[in-house]
């Protein structure tokens, strides 16, 4: 099992710097590259403070400027807020100036207030159909001449400017649902899933569908299939006290923009009550050190067993949780010095 950095530039108040938050960003992940972490992942979202990624590829492309050989993962963009023309060049571009360090991530997006002002119309439950017409046309495009006559895009005959290096960039799809599962499995894509806070019970549940998915499609799937956590590793009681309390802080903003629950000022959420949201018992802070990637050194490598044992091939280290930044850096160094050496 490899190990893998998925980190956004957050602002969790107006008082936090960002320039601040830029740099911590950047160290974060240049640490990450100098540990032998496999990929660090850019997210795409707007217009929120406390996941600043307007343009995953122009991130990316600034994290590989400053890293030798951790891959550059987009995780992931949103097709339905692109133009299958300009994805292409963005994503092979990107792929240009690293040498051929990107890993292209695509789904389907997460929050309906983000699709009211980037995609007004489109309910979020069908922009899976977006992502699915979107990825055949890049890789079209990426090949050479292609001209599209699709639902949702149409162009005459155009291609990628500039083309991968990479012979064939890996595709990843994020999945979830059993439909996702499938399709990724069909068109031999990558998969990640993010069991949220939920116990590892989800993760068999992932481990499943994608094995339904796989007999479903001849026992046929070369792919590689990663888990997001969020993660934290302490080793004292004020820092573990800190990690729970900054989930659940981050948690009452996220889901006021999954249920539309409450105002966005600014770019900042607001706090709902952690009680008025769906399955509250997963802000429980006992159930949340449990089911998250939380603990010492050694428990974090027990915690991470059962996931290599599930054949997930590449754990995916969250860092972003509203947490202080020097706890994140203490916690990245705990996990680099003392749980990855266990699974080398």
């Amino acid at each position: 099992m490899k190990f893998q950095l998925a980190i956004n530039l957050e602002r969790m108040t107006p008082e936090t710097d960002m320039k601040a938050v830029r740099d911590h960003t950047l160290e974060m992940v240049k640490m990450a590259d100098e540990a032998g972490f496999e990929i660090a992942w850019a997210a795409e979202h707007h217009a929120m403070e406390m996941t600043i990624a307007p343009n995953p590829f122009q991130i990316l492309t600034w994290w590989g400027e400053h890293t030798k050989n951790i891959r550059l993962g987009v995780g992931v963009v949103n097709a339905a807020y692109w133009h299958p023309i300009n994805l292409a060049g963005e994503a092979a571009f990107l792929d240009l100036v690293s040498d051929g360090r990107l890993e292209f991530g695509i789904g389907s997006g997460a929050y309906q207030r983000e699709f009211d002002r980037m995609k007004p119309g489109l309910d979020q439950r069908d922009s899976w159909r977006y992502m699915q017409e979107m990825l055949p046309v890049v890789q079209k495009l990426w090949a050479g001449d292609y001209e599209h006559d699709g639902e949702f895009w149409q162009f005459p005959s155009a291609t990628s400017c500039p083309k991968p290096v990479q012979d064939e960039v890996p595709v990843w799809v994020a999945a979830r649902a059993p439909i996702t599962f499938d399709y990724a499995v069909e068109n031999n894509c990558n998969i990640m899933s993010w069991p949220l806070t939920m116990p590892f019970s989800e993760a068999e549940t992932y481990r499943q569908r994608l094995d339904e998915s796989i007999a479903k499609n001849g026992g046929k799937y070369e792919g590689r299939w990663s888990m997001m956590r969020h993660t934290s590793v302490y080793d004292n009681e004020a820092d573990r006290q800190a990690a729970i309390d900054s989930i659940r802080v981050q948690l009452s903003q996220f889901g006021n923009l999954l249920m539309k629950s409450g105002d966005v000022v600014n770019g900042f959420p607001e706090q709902v009550p952690l009680d008025s949201l769906e399955g509250n018992a997963r802000v429980d802070p006992q159930m949340l050190e449990e089911n998250l990637m939380f603990g010492s050194p050694e428990q974090v490598v027990e915690k991470l067993k059962p996931y290599e044992e599930l054949g997930v091939d590449g754990f995916i280290y969250y860092a972003s949780m509203g947490m202080d930044m020097e706890q994140q850096k203490r916690s990245l160094k705990l996990f680099i010095e003392q749980v990855m050496p266990k699974f080398a």
